[in-house]
């Protein structure tokens, strides 16, 4: 196959950032790339695409998908051709998501205790009394090193003048970090020689700097404190990941019926009775993660853990009470939190953001429905959502009646053209719209931000969203050292 043939039938989008093509053709850090492949016979590109499902399927790669009411395990979709990032973009991307998660693990430290903020008349109290993640049961507890937000997966999408902008902030117990590291493995498995040509920075430090991270957390003066990840068990849809991490770290996988409080200390049963356990990285929910504090009827929790946590006897990543900083409404104010709490300009753009409970914006939103993405502002995966240029009348309607009766829990913002980028699809590339989650780790030395992260891809043609619920697959990430 010649450049020609590959590259002749790919088509960019007018008013979308290509992030492979510009006018002039192929830009300049993906031409190695691109040389390495435009050689490649069509059935060579259809082998390499096949054999990348394949490992996909043997390896497990799966997500569940719960809105059709089956709970049907599916393989990720995975796309053989890397998003590649400039080193130089990298580095404002990653100076940006560090600024960013210091202002909110700030916010979250300041909400809980003194509420400057509120009393300075930044934030306003009913915004955060209103939420629903805000835990009152947080207040005033310590956490330690003060770290809430010890691991967070920042959403940011390119618009059509190629500038980088923050969609959403996932504090609590974000998921796709085990993706990440697959793709990069099955890369190496069907470009074997092209990451090391092209100078790509690693990912598969992750775990190992995870690990480090919870370590330190651990209160106990022990040479070896035990972590464990506490999963919702097999029916969450993010349970390979939860295995995955466990393996590579190399600690237990446990669910709630396997840890139980005496004293306000937390233990795991083994086989060779109750051993302590000093750090939790959990991926259950803060309404399901104690049942005598917060929801009784949760059988996934541990009973007590929450006063082991808040007697300073087990550490728990994330924080509990994170919600409140990644609520979408609270969202629009964070760029106000960089410069109360830093002193500094936000370094990355936020999306103008158009919180419903104010009736002039309503009443703006309610004009310029179709230009809108209308989103509830506790709701994730895609759900919940309405793009007016692709919304019926009726859809727009039920949106209406919806944000008036409830207008704390909707939020608008003008529809973004999120960046596209060339999938091979059916034997030929073509244009598929993208965001990117970077996972950062907030530990006692710092943040650290793996170079690169989950690129999702709108895998449907047309669409704008990347979510692995509604039909988005994923493709590798690579940061040119």
């Amino acid at each position: 196959m010649t450049e020609n043939t590959l590259l002749q039938s790919y088509s960019d989008q007018p008013g979308v950032w290509d992030e492979m093509f510009s006018q002039e053709g192929v830009r300049d850090h993906y031409k190695n790339f691109v040389g390495a492949i435009q050689d490649l016979s069509s059935d060579e590109m259809t082998h390499k695409d096949e054999m990348a499902k394949k490992l996909f399927m043997s390896q497990g790669v799966t997500f569940t998908v719960y809105n059709s009411g089956e709970g049907i395990e599916k393989i990720f979709p995975f796309d053989i051709i890397p998003r590649i990032i400039m080193g130089d973009e990298w580095k404002r991307i990653e100076a940006g998501i560090k600024q960013r998660l210091k202002a909110l693990n700030v916010f979250l430290k300041d909400i809980y205790h003194h509420q400057f903020i509120i009393k300075d008349g930044i934030v306003p109290a009913k915004l955060i009394y209103s939420s629903p993640n805000f835990l009152r049961e947080m207040t005033n507890v310590n956490v330690p090193f003060d770290i809430y937000t010890h691991i967070a997966g920042v959403d940011l999408i390119r618009d059509y003048d190629g500038e980088f902008y923050v969609l959403e902030d996932n504090l609590r117990t974000p998921s796709g970090v085990s993706y990440m590291l697959e793709n990069r493995s099955i890369t190496y498995r069907i470009f074997p020689d092209l990451l090391p040509k092209n100078n790509i920075k690693p990912v598969k430090h992750y775990p190992d700097l995870l690990l480090k991270n919870l370590l330190a957390l651990a209160n106990r003066q022990n040479s070896d404190p035990t972590v464990v990840l506490l999963s919702p068990g097999i029916y969450n849809s993010a349970y390979f990941e939860h295995t995955t991490l466990a393996r590579l770290m190399g600690i237990e996988l446990v669910e709630g019926r396997d840890l139980v409080v005496d004293n306000h200390h937390v233990y795991m049963k083994t086989t060779k009775g109750l051993q302590q356990v000093d750090v939790i990285y959990r991926r259950v929910d803060d309404d399901f993660i104690d049942p005598l504090v917060f929801r009784p009827d949760s059988i996934l929790g541990v009973p007590g853990i929450y006063w082991a946590y808040r007697k300073g006897n087990v550490a728990i990543v994330n924080a509990m009470g994170n919600g409140v900083a990644d609520d979408k409404a609270v969202y629009a104010h964070v760029p106000d939190m960089i410069r109360y709490y830093l002193n500094e300009e936000p370094i990355l753009k936020t999306v103008p953001t158009y919180q419903l409970a104010s009736p002039d914006n309503q009443k703006l939103v309610f004009e310029n429905m179709d230009k809108m993405v209308i989103k509830r502002t506790n709701e994730s995966g895609g759900y919940g959502m309405l793009i007016g240029n692709a919304a019926t009348e009726q859809e727009m309607e039920n949106f209406r009646r919806a944000i008036e009766a409830d207008p704390r829990s909707f939020i608008a913002q003008p529809i973004i053209s999120l960046s596209s980028t060339p999938c091979y699809i059916n034997g030929v590339l073509q244009p598929r719209r993208v965001d990117l989650r970077p996972f950062a780790l907030y530990g006692p030395d710092g943040i650290d931000i793996v170079p690169g992260g989950l690129t999702r891809v709108a895998l449907r043609e047309g669409s704008l969203v990347v979510n692995s619920s509604q039909g988005g697959g994923s493709k590798d990430t690579w940061v040119v050292a």
